[in-house]
């Protein structure tokens, strides 16, 4: 397994670095704080080509591959994990599904604007009373006698820019008696601008504030049959596709803020003094960095490692779930275990709103539950280490 960047990979990753640590860091504790919606930064990004990197130019992308993605992801997560998190969306979640599975028409009209960072788009999966099981999902969608349009009612919760969103990929069941549940699953592309579409109240998170959050709700919403993605009854297949790539871009955003944390502890381990001696003297804080510094490069490795099964499947064919697990478990709970390391390691400075440390804690923890909680990425790997369905 080759790791070594190419010309290309530095460069994409050195242009994220820059942009983050300019644009991004200064405004992030505002952005926290107020929980507006960054949208100069996001239209921004898109003109760097931050919100379609592995989108073909043709459609409004920077056309690069799976490891740009991971190391731009990582650079933006490193200053900010909510914005970082409105890029995973744009590129994991919505483009990779309609590049994936969708018609030249689709692609053009649905990829393009969100690619260059001219909209938001968002993904539509999750219910109230279905998260982790979606096959239990109650929204509906109904074709018209005619064939010409389905008909939507239902309500899906916690989607990641929701509220701003102007385009969706929404999964609906099509058809409810399907057996088993998962077949009749039907994925569509929504324009949020239409009759029948609304949102409900922004959801008031522990972190990842400035990253909008909100329930949508369809009433009688007309999506037309031609805004199928796929064909009717896949979309189980597409969600679960779509949340593989989405695996590895949250892995990275989980790699870049345990990266911002661990440097802020490496430094101050090195200035603050306690006793007559700089605290990285004592061996129960270079445990601690020894331990956060082995687990973060640990799963840059996975990440690596996931970034190129990806990108070889695209020649092969061959899934790269386990992969995008691996990477997503490890790296998710590498976050989660470095920021506390960190807090503990700057004491009450650590705990407090002087210092981006207590940021880091709250927003490394949504990666241990959305796109796959850690429970979820260890039931898939393991199912398919046992050759199980």
């Amino acid at each position: 397994m080759d790791l070594k960047l190419n010309e290309e990979h530095v460069m994409i990753r050195d242009a994220a670095r820059d942009f983050a640590q300019k644009e991004i860091e200064p405004v992030a504790e505002h952005y926290d704080q107020t929980g507006e919606f960054p949208a100069s930064i996001v239209k921004k990004m898109g003109a760097l080509g931050l919100m379609g990197i592995e989108v073909p130019e043709e459609y409004g992308g920077a056309g690069m591959d799976t490891m740009a993605y991971v190391l731009a992801m990582a650079e933006i997560a490193r200053a900010d994990v909510a914005t970082s998190t409105i890029m995973s969306v744009n590129n994991s979640l919505y483009c990779h599904g309609i590049l994936s599975f969708g018609t030249e028409e689709q692609k053009r009209t649905w990829v393009t604007p969100i690619a260059s960072g001219q909209q938001v788009g968002a993904y539509a999966l999750t219910e109230p009373m279905s998260g982790s099981d979606a096959g239990t999902m109650r929204t509906r969608a109904e074709l018209s006698a005619d064939g010409d349009f389905y008909l939507i009612n239902g309500r899906k919760s916690w989607i990641t820019s929701g509220p701003v969103a102007e385009r969706l990929v929404l999964f609906a069941k099509t058809d409810p008696d399907a057996t088993p549940r998962h077949k009749g699953i039907t994925a569509f592309l929504i324009d949020t601008s239409l009759p029948g579409f609304s949102r409900g109240k922004v959801e008031p998170k522990l972190g990842i504030r400035a990253s909008a959050t909100c329930e949508v709700m369809f009433d009688d919403y007309r999506c037309p049959a031609a805004n199928v993605l796929g064909k009717p009854g896949d979309g189980f297949k597409i969600a679960m596709t779509v949340l593989d790539a989405g695996r590895i871009g949250i892995a990275s955003q989980a790699l870049g803020v345990a990266e911002a944390a661990y440097e802020r502890s490496v430094q101050y381990a090195r200035e603050r003094e306690a006793f007559g001696q700089a605290i990285g003297g004592f061996q129960m804080i270079q445990q601690k960095i020894a331990d956060m510094k082995t687990r973060i490069e640990a799963s840059r490795l996975l990440i690596y490692q996931a970034a190129l099964a990806k990108s070889e499947s695209r020649v092969n064919g061959r899934r790269y779930t386990t992969e995008a697990a691996m990477a997503k478990l490890f790296a998710s709970e590498t976050a989660m275990f470095v920021t506390h390391q960190a807090v503990q390691i700057h004491g009450g400075m650590g705990y407090s709103k002087e210092l981006p440390l207590e940021r880091y804690f709250r927003d490394a923890k949504i990666t241990e539950i959305y796109e796959g909680t850690s429970e979820i990425q260890r039931m898939v790997i393991a199912r398919n280490e046992l050759g199980l369905r």
